[in-house]
């Protein structure tokens, strides 16, 4: 119910950059460091999910800035739009490696990334931070959040569903079971843009979407427990397709999402596994 709660005040309080920060390529960068640090999975999209509402924050506040500097400009204040640009595209990386380690403090793992290790780091890759501009960073994205970086991300609904199942008499192999969920998450982060592409084009029936339902169906793209879901209903259908209907009708009853939601969820995740060249 908390998070449930949770995630319906997110998408809620949306913004209209939600998602802008999740693109492949970032995505693929955080998933792989976090695995050079060996932290455990939930740091990973803990540090994707931070970046992204800091980064969302950022580019609000560079909008804000720009139109107040618009009203300044005669009197020759403010920077300009570039200049802004320019700020946030030159500490991106730094931020990304700020984001990495308080989510691997977050975590409550002993193999906490330290000032040493992510200035290594940002030096092997031709930066010069130093230790008090890495703690500034730290600061900066801790302040621009107020302090709730706590948040919880899709892996923790997945997690809990997983648990709601089984006590509610659905008995499946749990560890196999979990073990897939982790990697349809990972593949659903890495592919995200292309799987709600599909499943918005199913939900509205039309291969061109107008730019209105694009925007609309952002609040779908954010829907952490429908993620979850449709992750554990693919999960089982790859791993006891017998087992599917039954686990369908439990999560409908749990969460309240439609069993046509989850299977379309569902078939958009397969689809891009198997390659849209396979009937």
């Amino acid at each position: 119910i908390h998070l449930a709660t949770e995630n319906e005040q997110y998408l809620s309080e949306l913004s209209d950059h939600a998602g802008c920060f999740k693109e492949t390529r970032t995505v693929e960068f955080i998933f792989l460091l976090s695995e050079k640090w060996h932290l455990d999975e939930s740091a990973r999209y803990q540090a994707v999910e931070l970046l992204e509402r800091f980064m969302v924050k950022q580019v609000e506040q560079i909008c804000k800035t720009s139109r107040e500097n618009v009203k300044s400009r005669e009197q020759g204040q403010g920077s300009s739009w570039s200049s802004l640009k320019d700020q946030i595209y030159d500490t991106f990386i730094l931020r990304l490696v700020s984001c990495i380690q308080l989510a691997s403090k977050l975590s409550l793992h002993y193999n906490i990334v330290n000032s040493e290790t992510a200035l290594k780091f940002l030096q092997s890759l031709k930066y010069s931070y130093t230790k008090q501009e890495l703690l500034e960073s730290e600061l900066a994205v801790l302040k621009s959040l107020h302090f709730q970086i706590n948040v919880s991300t899709p892996l923790a609904y997945v997690e809990l569903l997983l648990e709601v199942l089984g006590h509610n008499g659905c008995l499946l192999p749990a560890k196999p079971l979990h073990q897939m969920c982790m990697q349809l998450l990972d593949f659903s982060y890495l592919t995200r843009d292309s799987i709600y592409d599909t499943l918005l084009k199913i939900a509205i029936e039309n291969s061109t979407p107008s730019k209105l339902q694009v925007a609309k169906f952002l609040t779908v793209k954010e829907d952490f427990m429908l993620l979850a879901v449709g992750i554990i209903s693919t999960s089982v259908f790859i791993l006891n397709p017998g087992h599917w209907k039954q686990v369908v009708e439990h999560l409908n009853c749990i969460t309240g999402i439609t069993s046509q939601s989850i299977l379309e969820f569902s078939y958009a995740v397969l689809k891009h596994i198997v390659g849209s060249t396979t009937p």
